[in-house]
């Protein structure tokens, strides 16, 4: 596991997932409450990845060309990045818009229908 991801596990679940993961977290929030379209999550998650790279080689002694580790990194950063900007999205279109929408779990919403029905939305 350690040959695919360019390094060990505890530096991969420290730097990666918390620190730029939480980075990504803010991202996909930002990207979301300022109505920015979710494929710009792939650009800014890719820059995300080279900086989590290059960290990992400059603290840890990571391999810098790792294209696997990269790819890897940079799926699990666009990951909390997208579902970031889905909560928040959600979040918005119930707070903005109370009297067409309602929450539907954690990532959606639905319109509120005045027969008492609900149709679903996102």
């Amino acid at each position: 596991m350690e040959q695919l991801l360019g390094t060990s596990i505890p530096v991969f679940i420290g730097l990666t997932v918390v620190l730029f993961g939480g980075a990504a977290f803010m991202t996909g929030q930002g990207m979301a409450s300022k109505w920015r379209p979710m494929r710009t999550a792939f650009l800014y998650t890719a820059l995300l990845g080279l900086g989590d790279r290059f960290l990992l080689y400059a603290l840890f002694g990571g391999e810098l060309l790792s294209v696997t580790g990269y790819v890897i990194h940079t799926a699990v950063l666009t990951v909390i990045c997208i579902a970031a900007y889905r909560m928040t999205q959600a979040r918005k279109m119930t707070k903005q818009y109370p009297w067409l929408y309602e929450r539907s779990g954690l990532f959606g919403w639905r319109e509120k229908n005045s027969a008492g029905g609900h149709a679903a939305v996102s």
